[in-house]
């Protein structure tokens, strides 16, 4: 958990440690499906309070025309201000993961500098629900940086198979976790008992995807029977497109080209 007045108690720190991702925070670059992790789009009840707490876990803020990032190697979280309808358990992404170069390290200086308390189990759950959990991975080239998705289904099998079809995700090896991966993520399919709530009005509101290509590619999905919650769209004055639909089992997604601020 994190404590909300311990928080806003060091700027300083918290600047330090943003500014330590650098140059070297940047969307991975997509392979030959040309889709790739994009962002996390977070709804929240104290925007100002989480920004700080992102910064503290090393997110640096960017901006791309009106668009507020909060930038990590392999993915910006984008933060939306009301109150979520719960918490990512019980939804169809259970937590999503972070891999951290040098865990037992952070994890001292996040609650000496920030208030930012990570449970036994390496795990750290927000205020409003949204459970982070946490890697050590000393193979990393940055501090911090996107990790996973979990997702729970009643059907992993087949979400796995969805996501393999439809973004071009690589699956795992058979007989192993059921995972796929995209360039900058893997995602990792759970089973759940009972059908989970969708993503849609919680903490974590929608995952992102970025897509080369975006408006054939929406007209893709659609030939193949595939119902888009928000057709293909250009943002006003913007190079920037998007895209919304909501996959079979409940989890909002939005495709975006170009959300990446311009070099």
């Amino acid at each position: 958990m994190m404590k909300p007045r311990a928080l806003a108690i060091s700027c300083l720190a918290v600047s330090l440690v943003a500014g330590t991702v650098g140059t070297q925070a940047q969307l991975a670059t997509a392979g030959a499906s040309g889709i790739a992790m994009g962002h996390l789009h977070l709804t929240v009840r104290d925007a100002a309070t989480d920004r700080t707490f992102w910064a503290a876990l090393g997110g640096t803020a960017v901006q791309n025309g009106n668009l507020q990032l909060i930038q990590f190697p392999g993915t910006f979280v984008m933060l939306r201000q009301a109150q979520p309808g719960g918490g990512t358990i019980g939804s169809t992404v259970d937590h999503v993961t972070f891999r951290v170069r040098n865990l037992q390290a952070s994890i001292e200086r996040w609650s000496r500098e920030a208030g930012i308390i990570v449970g036994a189990d390496k795990a750290i759950t927000t205020p409003d629900g949204m459970r982070i959990q946490l890697v050590d991975d000393a193979s990393s080239d940055s501090p911090v940086r996107m990790g996973s998705i979990a997702f729970l289904t009643i059907a992993p099998q087949e979400t796995q198979a969805w996501y393999v079809k439809q973004f071009g995700a690589t699956p795992g090896k058979p007989g192993g976790a059921i995972t796929a991966t995209l360039p900058g993520v893997m995602l990792e399919f759970g089973k759940a008992d009972t059908a989970p709530a969708t993503t849609r009005g919680r903490v974590l509101d929608h995952i992102g995807f970025e897509v080369k290509g975006l408006e054939e590619f929406c007209k893709k999905l659609e030939a193949a029977g595939i119902k888009l919650d928000r057709p293909f769209t250009r943002l006003p004055n913007s190079s920037t497109a998007i895209a919304f639909l909501t996959d079979p089992w409940g989890t909002y997604i939005e495709l975006t080209e170009n959300l990446a601020p311009a070099k």
